[in-house]
C-alpha cells in the first residue's frame, strides 16, 4: 500500500521473493552443483529480470519461467554428480540425451542452462535442440460455443471470472494478458453505444451480448477498497493495493468449471485464422505474426488460398 501511494520506493514483489528463493535453493546444494547454479541464476536470470522490471512491467512471468529452469537444472546437475561424478564443465552429450530421454518433458527446461554454459565458455561439447510439443490441445468449436453461452448467461461463476473467461474464449487471450488489461483498453462510442477493446495496434469490436456484460462489470469492479482507490486502472483489480488479480487465481477458477484453458485458446485462435489472414489476426489480437502463421499451419490453413479469393477491381 505504501509503495502504491509513493511513500516507499518501488520494489517488485515477485523479484524480491525470487532473490530469497534462489538463496534458499542454493543453501543445501553440494559445491559441485551450487556453483554453476548460482552463476546461472545470478548472471542469466537475475541480471535479465532486474533490467526489465518496471512499475508497468511485472517480473511475475519471467520469475515463473526462471524458477522452472533453475529447478530442472538443479535436478540435472544432482543426477549428473551422483550418477557419474561429473559436473557442468565435463558432462557429455550422452549425459544430456540420457537425462532428457528418461524423464518427463519438463526436463527440456535445462536447455537454457546448456546454452548459458556454452556461451560463457564453461562447456563446449554439449548441445540440446528446441523442444517441439507432440500434441496440441484443442476443444471443439461446439464446446467453445457452449462455454461462451454458459459464461454469458449462466450463473456458474461470478461476473468477474465470467468476463475473463469470455476474453479467453472469444479473443484467444492468454489469461496472463487478461489479468493485466486496463480499463483504458476499452473504448465506447457515446452516441451509438458501440464498444471496442485493444489487444494490439488496432481496437477490435466487442459484440453483444458480451458488451452488456462488460458494461455491468465496469460499473461494479471488485476490490476497489483495498487501499488503492476507486480509480484503479485495472480491468480486474486485485486484493493488493494497486495490483490486478493474479492470473493463477483466474486460471484456477476457470479450470474448476472444467474449461481446458490451452485448448480453448488454441481453438479460438484457429477459428479467427480460418476467416482472416494471419497478419490481420495477429494485429487484432496482439500476437506476433510468426505465432499467427504457426497456428494457421497447425489449424490446417496457411492461407495459400487467400490470393485466389481476391476479386478484380
Amino acid at each position: 500500500m505504501f509503495i502504491h501511494h509513493g511513500l516507499l520506493p518501488y520494489q517488485d514483489p515477485y523479484l524480491a521473493r525470487f532473490e530469497t528463493w534462489v538463496d534458499d535453493k542454493l543453501r543445501d546444494l553440494s559445491e559441485e552443483v551450487a556453483k554453476p547454479v548460482a552463476q546461472f541464476a545470478t548472471w542469466h536470470h537475475l541480471r535479465r529480470i532486474r533490467s526489465m522490471t518496471t512499475p508497468e512491467k511485472s517480473a511475475q512471468a519471467p520469475v515463473h519461467s526462471a524458477k522452472q529452469e533453475i529447478t530442472e537444472t538443479i535436478k540435472f546437475l544432482d543426477w549428473l554428480w551422483e550418477t557419474h561424478q561429473r559436473t557442468a564443465a565435463n558432462c557429455t552429450q550422452q549425459d544430456i540425451e540420457t537425462w532428457l530421454a528418461t524423464g518427463p518433458t519438463t526436463r527440456k527446461a535445462v536447455r537454457t542452462f546448456i546454452v548459458f554454459i556454452k556461451n560463457t565458455g564453461t562447456h563446449h561439447r554439449g548441445d540440446i535442440g528446441h523442444y517441439t510439443a507432440k500434441t496440441r490441445p484443442a476443444i471443439t468449436q461446439d464446446q467453445r460455443v457452449a462455454w461462451l453461452r454458459e459464461l454469458l448467461t449462466g450463473t456458474s461463476e461470478s461476473l468477474t471470472y465470467r468476463v475473463a473467461g469470455i476474453l479467453l474464449l472469444l479473443y484467444a487471450q492468454p489469461l496472463v494478458r487478461v489479468a493485466k488489461l486496463r480499463t483504458d483498453a476499452i473504448e465506447t462510442n457515446e452516441s451509438t453505444g458501440n464498444m471496442w477493446i485493444t489487444f494490439g495496434p488496432h481496437p477490435v469490436p466487442i459484440p453483444e451480448p458480451f458488451a452488456d456484460l462488460l458494461r455491468e462489470h465496469l460499473k461494479g469492479r471488485p476490490n476497489l477498497r483495498t487501499g488503492s482507490d476507486a480509480q484503479s486502472p485495472w480491468l480486474f483489480p486485485g486484493t493488493r493495493a494497486g495490483q490486478p488479480l493474479h492470473p493463477n487465481g483466474i486460471m484456477d477458477r476457470l479450470r474448476s468449471l472444467g474449461i481446458d484453458l490451452r485448448g480453448a485458446r488454441n481453438t479460438a485462435l484457429d477459428e479467427h485464422l480460418l476467416v482472416s489472414p494471419p497478419p490481420l489476426v495477429a494485429d487484432a489480437l496482439g500476437y506476433s505474426h510468426q505465432i499467427a502463421f504457426l497456428h494457421a499451419d497447425a489449424a490446417g490453413d496457411a492461407w495459400s488460398r487467400y490470393v485466389n479469393l481476391r476479386t478484380k477491381p
